[in-house]
């Protein structure tokens, strides 16, 4: 009989049980991040600044598409975690195999619309002629491993949202190790430039999805994967639906205001293209940080809520907050010092390493900022709460993005003020998601008024 085991997230040590759930996210999200920036070096020090701006322009149209799924399969993974909390083995199980079967569906949905829609997006982003082949090429053959992918991503989702943050790490190690082998053998030995790159990726996001089915499908927890029961739930995918369309959505236009600066940047010809595709790499180790933490504070709350124990959700949120913040500053002053000699690692041209250092120090010293736009929006995803973190996030970030890029931009036409489009709006949305977070309606909505009185009292 599947059972649904104890999990240590709902007793102790607040600190210390987001630590031992942070720290396998961390890592794993560094081997991701180590993957995609190995191929970022190879194509950078082997094939050329040109291939080296086509893969980086290709980013955030494919996270367009590949956004929208895993943010609708989030929902699932916040209710996952609230049953697991709450020890309902037969919801749990539906709402795993009604989030694996949505992966199926939007990872063939994505590759065809991706395929059918490539040259287009990349014509709309203001991609350069001359680096338009090696863009078609990476963006095409990564389509084609679409599948796998949004099969990994939400399975790893799973598995964390029931507080196993280990095994997704040693597979992500596994598919770490794969890219950079494949990637030095078909680049730099079969000489497949980009197309070698993008294969790479491709087949070692089969290891990865392969191994994590085999993980899911393998455990005697209520949370095992059987083929035969893999299906939308009707209920179910309603519940998944109402949690995860709002972080769909959010991502898909947090997207779109990304496509919008990658056009503003690209405009600016391809030492602007190279430089941010460089930069970008070196700001994802933030980001690393900032979503491990995030994803922590979102199962932790998830399950104590679904445990009721509504003070964990709050004091778990705010060390969180002071974890986070304490980590970005220190990653904000390093980034600022070392910028230069990071960039060079990518590239030796002096041109992309000066626009690089640009490009850092207009932005990093804002990281703080968003450090509460991640945590809080997080904390309330983990209750349950979607649609407002959603509708802050996509004014006071994206709409606030546009308005820049469109109004201010042609009055100081220069790559620094495409560039300080983030801090202002991360400024901005972070004060709103102060507030948020202080009325406490996030939280007062989804528990009952004798729990919210007891609440209070403590």
């Amino acid at each position: 009989m599947q059972t649904v085991q104890r999990n240590e997230i709902t007793e102790g040590v607040i600190w210390k049980q987001l630590l031992v759930f942070f720290f396998p996210i961390l890592i794993g999200s560094f081997f991701q991040q180590l993957y995609n920036t190995v191929d970022t070096i190879i194509v950078g020090q082997y094939v050329g600044k040109e291939a080296l701006a086509g893969v980086g322009a290709t980013g955030n149209v494919v996270n367009l598409w590949l956004g929208f799924f895993i943010g609708l399969a989030g929902g699932a993974s916040v209710i996952i975690s609230h049953f697991y909390g709450a020890r309902d083995a037969e919801d749990l199980s539906k709402a795993v195999h009604t989030s694996i079967a949505l992966s199926l569906a939007g990872g063939v949905v994505i590759m065809v619309i991706g395929l059918l829609t490539a040259r287009v997006s990349l014509q709309i982003l203001d991609v350069a002629e001359e680096v338009m082949d090696e863009a078609m090429t990476y963006i095409k053959v990564f389509y084609c491993g679409m599948v796998a992918t949004v099969i990994y991503n939400v399975g790893t989702g799973i598995l964390r949202a029931i507080g196993d943050s280990r095994r997704p790490l040693y597979i992500l190690i596994a598919c770490c190790v794969v890219n950079i082998v494949l990637d030095l053998l078909f680049v730099v030995v079969f000489h497949w430039d980009v197309f070698g790159v993008a294969l790479a990726t491709v087949l070692s996001q089969v290891v990865s999805a392969v191994l994590i089915m085999v993980r899911l499908m393998s455990t005697t927890d209520s949370y095992r994967v059987e083929l035969r029961k893999i299906r939308f739930h009707g209920a179910m995918l309603r519940r998944v639906m109402r949690l995860g369309l709002p972080s769909g959505m959010q991502s898909v236009l947090y997207t779109v205001s990304n496509l919008v600066i990658q056009a503003a940047v690209n405009s600016f010809g391809t030492d602007a293209m190279a430089s941010w595709s460089a930069i970008s790499r070196i700001d994802g180790f933030v980001w690393m940080i900032m979503g491990a933490f995030g994803i922590s504070v979102t199962t932790f709350v998830g399950q104590n809520y679904g445990a009721a124990r509504y003070d964990r959700v709050l004091r778990g949120t705010r060390v969180c907050l002071a974890m986070t913040a304490g980590t970005i500053l220190v990653l904000s002053a390093a980034e600022i010092v070392f910028a230069g000699p990071i960039l060079r690692i990518f590239t030796g041209d002096d041109a992309v390493v000066a626009l690089g250092t640009t490009f850092v120090r207009v932005w990093a010293p804002a990281y703080i900022a968003y450090v509460f736009i991640e945590i809080f929006s997080g904390a309330a995803r983990g209750v349950g709460e979607a649609m407002t973190p959603m509708i802050i996030t996509i004014f006071g970030v994206c709409v606030l993005r546009l308005v820049w890029i469109w109004v201010v931009l042609p009055f100081y036409r220069t790559p620094a003020m495409v560039a300080a489009s983030y801090p202002v709006t991360w400024g901005i949305t972070g004060v709103v998601f102060i507030i948020y977070h202080l009325r406490m309606n996030w939280l007062r909505r989804h528990i009952t008024p004798e729990a919210w009185d007891t609440l209070k009292a403590r």
